[in-house]
């Protein structure tokens, strides 16, 4: 661990320049006492490191020297797939395999494209986790992480919709969706998918298992996704929406609200519009379409307007007692209290 450390900060000090000790302390998450530990052991095996003393002062290598020990292990190889996403890379316990990885492939560049390289870094940034949500918790995904890497079998406790499971799993891979870990493995000679937030344990068996031949993780997961979709969106609603709808409806329904929008009627007067939206079953719809409030009107089919009618009068009546019940917004206005906003 010190050996990684000690290089680390070398390649530190060759790629950045100039660094003080808390920063370098802050880098290689240890203390500033160890930083200085460290700067001794680099230079009595004959690093030229030099300490510049005042308030623009730090650590810094002699000019023109540099080192060459820039190696990738096996796990460093493997974390910069995850170059992009030092989040995603922490939640796997790659989080300071990764930082070391990029390192040294910094170090092994040329000055021109180590410094392009730096500014890409500079200003592009993914955030996987959609807006107004924190991300899962997710305990168990180091630890299913390591066993998709080894081809280890997994027991797991599972929390399904419709109760707990027990089964061991042969997992084959991890996929990050909308910031959501997703376990792909194989159980009961079929390839399921599991929420990794609903894994209530994990443990090994020992046992270690040969991948399907032929089995692709990337077309596996769009395959499902599109056998999802199909099965979830089970009917179409049709709606007569406000303008201020019509800015909702993709960011609320997704890449289904987004064709509902293109294949719009012509508006009215006031900028009302009639769509087609794909929705799920009716207890869903009905939820669903309520987050639209007095922007949308359902039309169509008969069922699906009267389970909305019934919602609503329901609402109404738990709410009649209120005093400010009486105290309505006009519909289609954008002065809204509490209205969240995000970019567009």
């Amino acid at each position: 661990m010190r050996a990684d450390r000690l290089l680390s900060l070398l390649l530190l000090l060759q790629n950045r320049g100039r660094m003080t000790a808390s920063e370098l302390a802050a880098e290689l998450e240890v203390s500033v006492r160890t930083v200085y530990r460290d700067v001794e052991a680099l230079g009595a095996a004959g690093v030229p490191v030099c300490a510049d003393r005042g308030p623009e002062g730090g650590y810094r290598l002699v000019d023109g020297y540099r080192t060459r020990l820039t190696g990738l292990t096996d796990a460093e190889a493997g974390s910069l797939f995850l170059a992009g996403m030092p989040g995603p890379a922490r939640d796997l316990g790659l989080g300071a395999v990764l930082a070391s990885a990029q390192l040294k492939v910094q170090a092994a560049l040329p000055a021109e494209l180590a410094g392009q390289a730096r500014r890409v870094q500079e200003r592009f940034h993914l955030d996987a986790p959609a807006w107004f949500r924190e991300a899962d918790p997710v305990p168990c995904l180091e630890a299913v992480a390591a066993a998709v890497w080894e081809q280890r079998v997994l027991r797991v406790h599972y929390r399904r919709w419709r109760g707990e499971v027990r089964r061991e799993v042969r997992p084959l891979g991890l996929v990050l969706k909308g910031g959501i870990w997703y376990l792909v493995g194989l159980a009961d000679e079929t390839v399921r998918t599991y929420r990794v937030s609903r894994l209530l344990a994990v443990e090994g068996t020992g046992e270690v298992f040969d991948r399907p031949a032929g089995f692709d993780l990337a077309a596996y997961w769009e395959e499902s996704s599109r056998r999802l979709e199909a099965a979830l969106r089970q009917g179409v609603a049709r709606l007569r929406i406000s303008p201020r709808a019509q800015r909702l409806l993709p960011m609320q329904f997704g890449a289904a609200g987004a064709e509902a929008l293109r294949g719009a009627g012509t508006p009215d007067e006031e900028g009302w519009v009639e769509v087609e939206l794909a929705v799920e079953g009716e207890a869903v719809a009905v939820g669903d379409l309520l987050r639209l409030g007095a922007e949308a009107e359902v039309l169509g089919p008969p069922d699906l307007r009267r389970a909305v009618m019934a919602a609503v009068a329901a609402l109404a009546g738990r709410y009649q007692g209120s005093e400010n019940f009486r105290e309505v917004h006009r519909p289609g206005g954008t002065d809204r209290p509490g209205e969240r906003q995000v970019p567009s």
